[in-house]
């Protein structure tokens, strides 16, 4: 058509007048860039990611992260859970763990669940290993609740109580040495007020049996009042042995038990080295230990009355003793 030719003509009459080829210059340009690379190999890709996570999480298994999401991992009761579990003995729940705190008990850390309800106890508590400068650790709750199902959300882990032994003991004692020793006591708070007594009157250190006795627990270490931390206290294998041992060393060994005829006031060696020994709360001597001893005494009490606590014979012994010294 005329006007086709008229418009073809205006184009090719245009400025920049007809198109010409490169020559095949371009040639390489228009040469395709290979297949498409691999989602997980593109380094902004989502899949990239997660690859690059979950040799992250091989390499390193503790770290405690899921490739997908980079979260720790949830467990319903705790037994799945990844959390570094603390060592030795906790105190779990709000009022023990303050009680604790407040006693100012040797501890390594605090765990408390995250979106725990925070009341008084609580921020007490956080204040408290915040002044003590204790590490806070904020976990998942299912992980506190699986080292205790009654946590509540908090938990202190106790320090490892650090015994002494009895020769260190009858090294730094004084002369007159003054040792008590135990014989089956099972009650951690008698033991925590027996040792409270101890550092009031004098006593250079504290022995008892590794077995079948109390340890040197939370609640021991809250009835000795802070004792606990100037007070040596050793454990040892057989104390029959070590009494023997007390002897060699120039102690007259005195034990405690109620249904002797002899009387604490009639005891003549208070001012000589001794070692006190205090039976369990229930059986009192052992018949062993109980000969081993070279005089055994009871309390004069009202008939009405079966027995004193150990913790109470103990320090009304410690007393008594203490007075006889003081007047020499």
């Amino acid at each position: 058509m005329a006007g086709n030719s008229e418009r073809k003509g205006a184009i090719r009459g245009s400025k920049k007048g007809p198109t010409t080829g490169t020559g095949g210059k371009n040639k390489k340009r228009l040469s395709g860039k290979g297949p498409t690379p691999k989602a997980e190999d593109r380094p902004y890709h989502a899949a990239a990611k997660r690859k690059k996570a979950a040799e992250k999480a091989k390499a390193n298994p503790r770290a405690g992260t899921t490739p997908r999401t980079g979260t720790t991992p949830r467990s319903s009761a705790g037994r799945n859970s990844r959390i570094d579990k603390p060592k030795g003995e906790i105190v779990a729940g709000r009022n023990a763990v303050l009680e604790a705190l407040r006693a100012s008990v040797p501890a390594t850390e605090v765990l408390v669940a995250r979106g725990i309800d925070i009341d008084d106890r609580v921020a007490e508590s956080l204040q408290l290993a915040l002044h003590l400068q204790l590490p806070i650790r904020e976990v998942h709750r299912a992980e506190v609740e699986g080292i205790s199902p009654n946590s509540q959300g908090i938990i202190l882990a106790i320090k490892p109580y650090q015994y002494s032994s009895f020769e260190e003991i009858t090294q730094r004692a004084k002369n007159p040495m003054l040792i008590v020793a135990l014989d089956g006591v099972t009650d951690p708070r008698n033991l925590g007020a027996i040792i409270r007594s101890a550092g009031a009157f004098g006593v250079n250190g504290v022995v008892m049996t590794e077995r079948r006795a109390a340890a040197m627990t939370a609640s021991a270490w809250k009835a000795s009042a802070g004792a606990a931390a100037r007070m040596p206290v050793a454990q040892v294998t057989n104390l029959a042995r070590t009494i023997e041992e007390a002897k060699k060393l120039g102690c007259f060994v005195i034990g405690l038990d109620g249904e002797s005829d002899e009387s604490l006031s009639g005891m003549k060696v208070a001012t000589e080295s001794l070692m006190i020994v205090v039976g369990s709360e229930g059986k009192g001597l052992s018949r062993l230990v109980r000969e081993k001893c070279d005089l055994v005494v009871s309390i004069p009490m009202n008939s009405a009355t079966e027995s004193l606590n150990a913790s109470v014979a103990t320090s009304i012994a410690l007393f008594w003793i203490d007075e006889q010294r003081r007047k020499n």
